[in-house]
C-alpha cells in the first residue's frame, strides 16, 4: 500500500467537484440468504469478511484503503490491498456490500466507496451487532459521502500518527439546547497524555451547492452548544476543541470569512482549521492553523500552529 507521505495529490480526493455525480458500481439482481449461508458454510465468507462488514457498518461510507488501514490498526492481517479488494469484490457480488464511484467532467475518481446492503445488515444482526442501516442511507448525495470520507481520514491520521491518541468517535453527537436539536460532528478524537485528556471535534465543510448556507446553519448549532455548555453535556467533561476541516487553504479563508461576517465566532474559543491533504504528512503536529489579527493592519492572517500533543 502506498504510504500517506508518498501521495502527491494537489487536490483532495474528497473535495467536491462541479457537476459530480454518484455512480452505482455494485451488483444488480437477486441473491438469497440461503446462497450466502452456503458461502459461509463452505468457507468462502470467513471471519475477516465479517470484520470488514463491522468496519463498513461503523463508518457508513468508506474506501478500500481506509478499510485496509483500520484492519491493520486492529491487528487483522489482510495480506495486501489487492487481497482485500478481492474480498470486497466477493461481498459486493453477494450483495452484502454495495459500491459507488464518482464521475465529473474531469472523469472518474480513482477510488470506490463501500457501504452496507440489506444482506450485510442481516448478517451483522445475526451476530448481535447493532446496525442502524436502512436502504435510504445509500441514496445520500455526493457531498455528504465525501464529508464522511474526509472524517474517516481524520480519524485514521490521528490513530496512526499521534502518540497521545486515546479513542475516536465516528459521528459525535452534540445537543444545541436553545434550538432543542441533536446534531453530529464529522469525527471526534480524544487525546491523553500524563493522565490529562483533551477532546477534539472535527466539522468537515465541502464546496457543495449553497455550502455557505449549510455552514451558517451548522455553526449556529455549534455556537448554541458551546454557549450553553455545562460539565458533562453530551458526555464531555470540558468543552471540546472545534476544528474545521476544509478542502484547501483557499477554502479555509472562505469558511473563516463566512463565520466572521455572519458573527458566528464562538466566545472564548480560538477556532482551529485543517485541510484534507495536511493529514498525509508523516507527522500531523503542524497540520492545524488559526487566524490571528495583525494589530498593525487590523486584518486576519492564517498562521500554522504546532502542537507537541500531536507528535508521533
Amino acid at each position: 500500500m502506498v504510504e500517506d507521505s508518498e501521495i502527491k495529490a494537489q487536490v483532495s480526493p474528497f473535495a467536491v467537484r462541479e457537476g459530480e455525480v454518484k455512480t452505482f458500481d455494485g451488483k444488480d439482481g437477486y441473491v438469497s440468504i440461503n446462497q450466502i449461508i452456503h458461502k459461509i458454510n463452505v468457507g468462502h465468507i470467513t471471519d475477516i469478511h465479517f470484520k470488514i462488514l463491522e468496519i463498513v457498518n461503523e463508518f457508513e461510507f468508506i474506501t478500500s484503503r481506509q478499510i485496509y488501514q483500520l484492519l491493520e490498526y486492529r491487528g487483522v492481517d489482510a495480506k495486501s490491498q489487492d487481497k482485500l479488494n478481492n474480498k470486497l469484490e466477493q461481498l459486493v457480488k453477494s450483495k452484502i456490500l454495495t459500491r459507488y464511484y464518482f464521475t465529473s467532467e474531469e472523469g472518474k475518481c480513482i477510488y470506490r466507496v463501500y457501504c452496507l446492503e440489506k444482506m450485510g445488515k442481516y448478517l451483522l444482526d445475526s451476530k448481535e451487532i447493532e446496525t442502524k442501516w436502512q436502504p435510504t442511507d445509500n441514496t445520500k448525495p455526493v457531498a455528504l459521502i465525501k464529508k464522511r470520507l474526509a472524517g474517516n481520514q481524520i480519524i485514521l491520521a490521528y490513530l496512526r500518527k499521534v502518540k497521545s491518541y486515546d479513542e475516536y468517535k465516528v459521528k459525535p453527537s452534540l445537543t444545541a439546547k436553545k434550538a432543542g436539536k441533536v446534531f453530529r460532528g464529522a469525527a471526534g478524537i480524544k487525546l491523553t497524555k500524563n493522565k490529562k485528556s483533551i477532546e477534539l471535534i472535527f466539522e468537515v465543510v465541502r464546496r457543495e451547492e449553497d455550502w455557505q448556507k449549510s455552514l451558517v446553519e451548522k455553526m449556529k448549532l455549534y455556537k448554541d452548544f458551546y454557549e450553553s455548555f455545562v460539565q458533562f453535556d453530551s458526555g464531555y467533561e470540558t468543552k471540546p476543541q472545534l476544528i474545521i476541516v476544509c478542502e484547501d487553504d483557499k477554502h479555509t479563508v472562505e469558511v473563516f470569512k463566512e463565520i466572521v461576517t455572519k458573527q458566528l465566532e464562538i466566545p472564548g474559543m480560538n477556532l482551529l482549521f485543517t485541510t484534507d491533504l495536511k493529514q498525509n504528512s508523516e507527522s500531523i503536529s503542524k497540520s492545524l492553523t488559526e487566524f490571528k489579527m495583525d494589530e498593525t493592519t487590523g486584518k486576519y492572517k492564517l498562521e500554522q500552529i504546532e502542537l507537541k500533543l500531536l507528535e508521533a
